[in-house]
C-alpha cells in the first residue's frame, strides 16, 4: 500500500469515527447559533467509512 493511500485511509477512518462518536453521544454542534441536526453525521459516517474501506481494499489488492 502506498504511503499516501495509507494516510487517506487513516484520515477517512478518523472522520468516520468522529461522526460515529457524535451519533452515539448525541453531542450538539452549533453553527451560527443553530444546532446542526444528526443526519449529516450519519451521512458523513457512511461516506467516510465507505471511502476508507474502499481505499484500504484497493491498497491491499495486488498490483
Amino acid at each position: 500500500m502506498k504511503f499516501a493511500t495509507l494516510i487517506a485511509v487513516v484520515v477517512f477512518s478518523l472522520v468516520a469515527i468522529a461522526h460515529l462518536l457524535r451519533l452515539i453521544t448525541q453531542v450538539e454542534v452549533l453553527i451560527g447559533g443553530e444546532v446542526m441536526p444528526m443526519w449529516p453525521s450519519f451521512a458523513g459516517f457512511l461516506l467516510a467509512g465507505i471511502l476508507a474501506i474502499a481505499l484500504w481494499r484497493q491498497g491491499r489488492s495486488p498490483a
